[in-house]
């Protein structure tokens, strides 16, 4: 994402609007040149290709927009690494410790380090140059390190990424915000409360399914103290929601106001028809090597049950469960199956307690032997699911077993 320095944003009242660049001919281009400057910069050092950036910025006034999408390259698509044949740090207290034993003058200088780049590849039975010494001497210092390696985008997936970029930076400021999804796919959903759980956004969840969620989020500022951390973690999730189908976004912000030094309240609102791209993967099959197993082995097995990856969401106070899978029989009935194969007590006591809140009398938990459920003070008795035990591996006879009860 863009760092607050490089957003540009106007007030339109207390309404806060982001720059959106246009995919004309004239931003296009902007964009295609920069990414030709990192491309033809590859194998060169990042302090190199900073001072090419800064020469192609010149004297003009779009500086913030040519950075911003450099800073963009620089960051999601350019892979720079330390190149040294040793260690830098080890390799300068051992050229430091040459250099010691002697005092030289001022213009004796750079003699002695070429006197102590010599002594030294001469000690490594010349696996290393002199030349390969110096250069490695301050290898790991950020303008040092090496372009090896950089994804070009094209023009357009540049400038879109810098949109959601601007889009983004909003929420830096974000005190409250809430998002109503409405009547979406299940598995789009799933993805999108599995993106707020990774980023641990505090949030109140009501609705269902058929009727869609409203998803209430506390913001950075509505913390005890303003947290640049947790903004940038409600900004990650924009991405996620815009894998939903339809859905709308409103926040309350905390502003700095340049005029007077004071803070105010601002607003911004966006909704599915935004026209921003997400550059998130849609998701993956599996949450685990362990839902991706049973599943192989499901597959191989003799049944007339059906294994279905995608299933309805179950809602609870204040939030939702998602089973891994559904099990459907040719005749109608049908089972849901948990797998619960963490171990953390938090994460534990919270599942059981989902489960209970469900009120589901059609659901299967998939319990890993490994688990420590008394240490987490959780008890099997009072879970009315149907309990399936397994070690390594989640087997199908065994929940094909609890199916035929």
């Amino acid at each position: 994402m863009l760092p607050t320095d490089l957003l540009i944003h106007r007030l339109n009242g207390e309404e806060i609007v982001p720059k959106r660049l246009p995919l004309d001919e004239k931003i296009l281009a902007i964009a295609e040149e920069l990414i030709t400057l990192f491309q033809e910069a590859r194998h060169g050092t990042k302090g190199e290709l900073n001072r090419q950036l800064q020469a192609l910025e010149g004297e003009e006034t779009d500086y913030r927009l040519k950075r911003g999408l450099a800073h963009l390259l620089n960051g999601a698509f350019s892979t720079f690494e330390t190149v040294s044949p040793l260690d830098p740090t080890m390799l300068r207290e051992r050229v430091f410790a040459l250099s010691a034993q002697k005092i030289p003058s001022a213009i004796e200088t750079q003699n002695t380090i070429d006197q102590v780049a010599e002594q030294l590849s001469q000690e490594l039975n010349s696996e290393v140059f002199p030349e390969q010494v110096k250069t490695g001497l301050y290898a790991d210092l950020p303008e040092n390190q090496i372009l090896i390696e950089f994804e070009a985008p094209t023009p357009e997936a540049l400038v879109h990424r810098y949109n959601l970029s601007q889009v983004q930076g909003v929420f830096y400021r974000a005190s409250h915000m809430v998002i109503n999804a409405h009547r979406n796919d299940p598995g789009q959903y799933k993805l999108l409360f599995r993106y707020m759980k990774l980023f641990q956004l505090m949030t109140y969840i009501e609705g269902d399914a058929d009727h869609g969620f409203t998803l209430t989020i506390d913001g950075p500022t509505s913390l005890f103290k303003p947290s640049t951390r947790y903004g940038l973690a409600i900004a990650k999730l924009l991405p996620a929601l815009l894998h939903v189908t339809r859905w709308s976004l409103a926040a309350e912000l905390q502003i700095n106001d340049s005029y007077s030094g004071k803070t105010r309240q601002g607003r911004f609102a966006i909704d599915s028809d935004c026209g921003l791209i997400s550059h998130y993967p849609p998701g993956k099959t599996y949450d685990s090597l362990l839902e991706e197993g049973f599943v192989d082995r499901w597959n191989k097995a003799k049944t007339e049950w059906r294994l279905e990856r995608e299933v309805d969401l179950i809602p609870i106070p204040g939030s939702v469960m998602i089973p891994d899978f559904r099990i459907v029989h040719p005749d109608g009935r049908t089972f849901l199956v948990e797998i619960v194969g963490y171990w953390r007590p938090e994460y534990l006591r919270k599942k059981f307690s989902q489960v209970r809140q469900s009120g589901r009398d059609d659901l299967i938990l998939a319990v890993s032997e490994r688990l420590n459920l008394e240490k987490a003070g959780v008890r099997i008795a009072d879970t009315p699911a149907r309990i399936v035990w397994f070690k390594d591996q989640l087997l199908p006879k065994a929940v094909l077993e609890v199916l035929e009860r």
